[in-house]
């Protein structure tokens, strides 16, 4: 079998890159049948060990097992997000349930948790390092909130409960992105789009011809609710039908209807808690969290509710004296484009002109690149000798200061019909000193590709996104860690945002942005006056900006918050959504949630439920860092070797508060998080 199936066979490519050109997608299900026995008779050999506990012949065996697993589910599951085609679709839905199972067959194994459990009772006399320590009470804690001490009827509803929710997840991104490419807004004639630039033109037209549509315009639909070019879009009724299609998104009746999905899985995920002694799904996953209790997540979302709401109420007066004007009464597919004739007004700044400075590659190298190498030392060097798994994937050596190889990192830029929305980072190998393995991270973003020889220019936001998203990578790639269950960015959900909102900073800093913000005509820097209207706007909009991101966190709270038998009666989506939005003050129509529950892919499909907090949340961290830069001569060597030692290169292997405390000499205060989003009282 493995003479003819590349993904059993061990990897040759550097950094154990899976040799994609050689995997077809018959290769995966017989490679993934292969490792989930191998895996299980790893598991057999650990669980019927007649030594006593040790641990060694326990959770080091534990850490090993289930490498090829491991290498598979990674190879795949990026390429599921990534470049999701109908076979891979099926492939992933005939998966959902038997790595559902396989997972838990072996954190339900009771022989397992006894020795675990041995080995816990035990850490007061074991000779162990603080790694080590630290694994043996996450894999007993991670063990203990599977279920494995439950009793077997439970464990067996438990099961089904898990398989059903795998399915139910990977059905509702599956009708996601079927509805997004569905609902593309069309449009006949670049009148329709008056206000959009050439290369945004461009990507309207590519898209169109993508679809077979050629002389027309196609705008594809972004994750969020909103649209970068509703700030641009002359046309009121061309505003509209790209917010109402967004809206929509998988809550028309039919085949990619989200309603009955997500309500099935805030059912079960109730139900789980339940049997896992918790009183509700957000019970359960804040326990264990930084935040650890619903109350806590809720108590700093309403603290920031109340004042973020007032802002935004004076923000949509400032709109409604502009629109007036126009004659028109400011609606939701209205906010975005009377902020920027405010922003004009106010400070004579259109961030939408500002695109010609943000060329994607000069973003990158000169931008993204440039600030990580003088900060840690890194180099980074393109690999065109390696290929990813698509063509438009591009794969990067980084280098350590003194030469030695560090890892591989792949940029995936451009949107596609194949690839989910929004932007992510994932990693396709995990380092681990245990496993003698190197990271390999990846980037995905969804850039709209102009036509062939047109320059991508990158809208502010999407400059954002890219050193966000960089930030992921830089943490996924310096973690330096034994074991793998602690590699890269396996930190608590809650704090796993924090070093890339901290790369955000770098977007601003002077040496950073005079660096690559140069137009891409002439080569000339962003004028020193703009920088500084951009520096004073940066609380500009922020009643709106924090208005959204809250709502939307609240509904994720709302939903997870039910019990098993509230969540068990008879919802309206939309009637629910409007009662939570209005039990935290944030129910106004002009400020839409930034996801709706519809197409709330964090929550329903992702990693995120009950845990959309996690963004502000870690931001309180990230404020408090960038103070901590500001005063210590932002960005050095010094500086950027602290950042990587203490709290980037620690991955998953200590507590991330007490990391933090090691890096910032303290806990984190708020009081610079209030000042940014201009929430002070």
């Amino acid at each position: 079998m493995a003479a003819d199936n590349p993904l059993l066979r061990p990897p040759t490519l550097p950094f154990g890159l899976p040799d994609y050109g050689s995997i077809d997608t018959d290769h995966y299900l017989p490679a993934f049948a292969e490792g989930f026995s191998r895996h299980r008779g790893e598991v057999e050999r650990i669980a019927t060990n007649t030594d006593a506990p040790s641990f060694e012949n326990t959770m080091v065996a534990l850490e090993k097992s289930g490498e090829l697993l491991g290498r598979v589910a990674s190879a795949f599951y990026t390429i599921a997000s990534a470049d999701a085609t109908a076979a891979v679709q099926e492939i992933e839905e005939a998966l959902a349930p038997q790595m559902s199972a396989h997972h838990d067959a072996i954190e339900l194994d009771v022989r397992l948790f006894d020795r675990v459990r041995t080995l816990h009772d035990q850490l007061g006399d074991l000779d162990l390092s603080g790694e080590q320590r630290y694994l043996v009470e996450r894999r007993f804690r991670e063990m203990s909130r599977a279920g494995a001490g439950l009793g077997e009827t439970d464990k067996t509803r438990l099961t089904a409960v898990n398989e059903r929710l795998a399915i139910l997840t990977t059905t509702f991104e599956k009708n996601l992105l079927s509805d997004t490419n569905a609902l593309a807004v069309v449009f006949d004639s670049a009148a329709e789009l008056d206000g959009l630039n050439a290369g945004q033109l461009s990507a309207a037209s590519q898209a169109a011809s993508d679809r077979g549509l050629d002389g027309r315009y196609v705008v594809t639909l972004p994750l969020f609710t909103g649209h970068p070019y509703l700030a641009a879009l002359t046309n009121r009724e061309s505003r509209r039908r790209i917010l109402d299609a967004s809206r929509l998104r998988g809550r028309r009746p039919g085949a990619h209807d989200n309603r009955p999905v997500l309500l099935e899985i805030v059912r079960l995920r109730a139900e789980r808690a339940a049997l896992l002694g918790f009183d509700s799904h957000a019970a359960y996953v804040t326990a264990d969290e930084t935040a650890g209790s619903p109350a806590a997540v809720h108590d700093l979302l309403r603290r920031l509710a109340a004042p973020a709401a007032r802002n935004a109420q004076v923000e949509r007066e400032k709109l409604r004296a502009i629109a007036a004007a126009d004659g028109v009464e400011v609606e939701a597919h209205d906010w975005a484009f009377y902020t920027e004739k405010v922003r004009q007004a106010e400070y004579d700044l259109d961030t939408a002109a500002l695109r010609p400075w943000f060329e994607a590659e000069r973003v990158l190298k000169d931008g993204v690149f440039f600030a990580a190498e003088k900060l840690y030392g890194i180099t980074i060097s393109e690999r065109h000798d390696l290929a990813a798994y698509h063509p438009e994937a591009r794969v990067f050596e980084v280098t350590n200061p003194a030469g030695s190889a560090l890892g591989l990192f792949i940029l995936d830029l451009y949107t596609r019909d194949t690839k989910r929305g929004g932007a992510w980072m994932n990693s396709i190998v995990v380092q681990s000193v245990l496993r003698g393995t190197s990271p390999v991270v990846v980037n995905n973003l969804n850039v709209n590709r102009p036509a062939a020889g047109q320059p991508t220019l990158l809208s502010l936001d999407e400059v954002t996104t890219l050193f966000h998203e960089f930030g992921h990578a830089l943490h996924g790639l310096f973690a330096t860690v034994t074991y793998p269950s602690f590699g890269g960015t396996a930190v608590f959900r809650d704090f796993v945002e924090f070093p890339s909102q901290v790369n955000e900073m770098w977007i601003f800093w002077p040496e950073v942005l005079a660096n690559y913000a140069r137009h891409h005509e002439t080569g000339e820097p962003l004028p020193s006056t703009v920088v500084a209207k951009l520096a004073a706007t940066e609380a500009f909009n922020q009643g709106f900006a924090t208005s959204e991101y809250l709502a939307a966190s609240w509904i994720d709270q709302a939903w997870h918050s039910l019990s098993a038998a509230e969540s068990s009666r008879e919802i309206d989506v939309a009637d629910f959504e409007r009662a939570a939005l209005a039990d935290i003050g944030l129910d106004e129509p002009t400020v839409p949630p930034r996801y709706s529950s519809t197409y709330f892919a964090h929550v329903f499909s992702g990693g995120y439920s009950a845990g959309y907090y996690s963004y502000i949340w870690s931001e309180v961290l990230d404020a408090d860092t960038v103070e901590w830069f500001r005063e210590n001569g932002g960005l050095t060597r010094e500086n950027g070797d602290r950042f990587r030692d203490r709290l980037l290169g620690v991955g998953g292997s200590k507590d991330p508060l007490e990391a933090y405390r090691d890096f910032r000499g303290r806990t984190a205060e708020i009081a610079p998080l209030l000042k940014r989003r201009g929430l002070e009282d």
